[in-house]
């Protein structure tokens, strides 16, 4: 009888920030014996094949499958494969059609792998039925925390935004832990207006009460444990926290380097740069992997890191044609004279500069991979919320971990770029003399990210609460492959 557990990963290749931790989820059944397939794009396996290369070299099972993506069929150029490379919203939405077209041939893997689970990304619903087709679980894996599930939950269940008259106006986030208030235009649009992305979450939250064990989360239960119980009791499901994956599987400097795309900045020239800095007095800003700016906004955030007095390191992704020239020339050049700011153009290694003993805080987008990472170096936060369910998570930093301070963004947007709100550089300028001072408040909340920093690094020690989750899912699956071929054994 074979013993060997078998399970493909399916990532939702188009955006890195659920590509990553699923491939950091990957790698750690592999650590574990587990035989490990990967699916996904061209373009999507460069951003980690060397991790892949690195660990099969070291005995592990595990591989990637890449499928072509029908960029021809849906009217894309070639290479035009995740959110990073487009440049309208058009383009988004071929995307998804080019990966709707992969179904078929997914399914098909499937039946020939004979895997003995699948674990999927949210935005494939379907694969609940693949799974029961082939009589093996289905494992959801969301790459957001529990929180913003629950408050997710909240609004679609209660409608509390309903019950105000405006878009400003604050309601109430009925059944939390905590007392949450928000505003109509923090809110996702397909939740203030229906449309295909609603019936397409529909579809996902239906789904997710048909997985087996349902949920596997990057988290971990001392970051929000109340709200893992909740979710757990809404739904009636178990859930599997076996976070933070990345402190399981990034444990060497190429991890750290290599992780995603090519880094734009040297590595040499980025660890000299913050070793010459004392501990605690660089702040990083980066707002993830595809959001851009106008430049107003871009000028705002120079004019208020500059008056902050503050040094900082800032991941800037420009708009295409922009390249660096006028004010962002003029600023950097300031910068890099008084050797007050290093700016990044493209991909950084974030999890390396946020590690470095230089990071006192970060500002952040709010997005889950970035916050858990922040949380993991034990960082203090300024939250500067977009899209997607970033807004949740600014609650989650403010008022319920109390670890950082809002910004003060009022309105949520697909594309930054083509929001009508400008955050001012006098905010800017306020936020950052907050977090990165000496006064009593913000002590209080570096302590606190500490605390919580310490507790992620335990949770996936020798009987952390993340570790004891992870093996008590691998012996499931076991389990549930040995009473599999027992039952086909009497079968035959």
């Amino acid at each position: 009888m074979e013993k060997e557990l078998k399970v493909i990963f399916l990532p939702f290749f188009l955006a890195p920030g659920h590509l990553i931790p699923m491939v950091d989820t990957a790698r750690l059944f592999a650590m574990h014996g587990v035989n490990v397939t990967i699916i996904t794009s061209p373009a999507s396996a460069l951003l980690f094949q060397k991790a892949i290369h690195r660990d099969a070299n070291s005995g592990h099972q595990i591989k990637t499958h890449v499928l072509q993506f029908p960029s021809d069929q849906v009217g894309l150029p070639r290479g035009i494969e995740n959110f990073n490379t487009v440049t309208s919203l058009d383009m988004t939405s071929k995307l998804f059609h080019g990966l709707s077209l992969l179904q078929p041939q997914i399914e098909q893997l499937f039946q020939d792998m004979q895997p003995d689970c699948i674990v999927s990304d949210m935005f494939y619903p379907w694969t609940v039925d693949s799974a029961a087709k082939l009589g093996i679980p289905r494992l959801l894996l969301y790459v957001t925390c529990y929180f913003s599930l629950c408050a997710q939950n909240c609004v679609q269940q209660y409608k509390p935004h309903e019950s105000v008259n405006s878009d400003t106006d604050l309601f109430l986030l009925p059944g939390l832990p905590n007392k949450i208030e928000m505003t109509r235009l923090q809110l996702p649009e397909w939740l203030r207006t229906p449309n295909g992305y609603t019936q397409l979450m529909d579809k996902i939250k239906e789904s997710e009460r048909r997985s087996y064990g349902s949920i596997l989360a990057n988290s971990f239960y001392e970051l929000e444990g109340a709200y893992e119980e909740l979710h757990k009791n809404n739904m009636g499901i178990r859930t599997w926290s076996v976070g933070p994956v990345s402190l399981w599987v990034n444990k060497d400097v190429a991890d750290k380097v290599e992780r995603g795309n090519k880094a734009a900045v040297e590595e040499n020239e980025l660890l000299n740069w913050l070793n010459a800095k004392e501990c605690n007095s660089v702040l990083y800003i980066c707002f993830g992997s595809s959001s851009k700016f106008p430049t107003a906004q871009l000028i705002e955030m120079a004019h208020g890191l500059e008056a902050s007095g503050h040094q900082f390191i800032w991941v800037v992704r420009q708009k295409d044609g922009d390249q660096g020239e006028g004010w962002l020339g003029d600023f950097e050049k300031r910068m890099k004279e008084s050797n007050r700011g290093l700016i990044i153009r493209g991909w950084a290694p974030q999890i390396l500069i946020l590690e470095h003993p230089a990071i006192g805080g970060q500002v952040t987008h709010c997005g889950s991979n970035s916050l858990l990472e922040g949380v993991t170096a034990g960082l203090p936060m300024i939250a500067w919320p977009l899209y997607a369910e970033q807004f949740y998570l600014e609650k989650l930093v403010t008022e319920v971990l109390k670890i950082g301070v809002a910004v003060g963004k009022k309105e949520w947007s697909i594309w930054a770029e083509e929001t009508k709100e400008i955050v001012k550089r006098d905010d800017i300028e306020k936020a950052v003399k907050f977090l990165m001072g000496s006064g009593e408040e913000a002590a209080e909340m570096r302590n606190r990210a500490k605390e919580l920093g310490n507790a992620a690094r335990k949770a996936v020690e020798s009987s952390g609460s993340s570790q004891s989750n992870f093996m008590g899912l691998i012996n499931g699956l076991k389990s549930l492959k040995c009473a599999r071929n027992s039952d086909e054994w009497v079968g035959n």
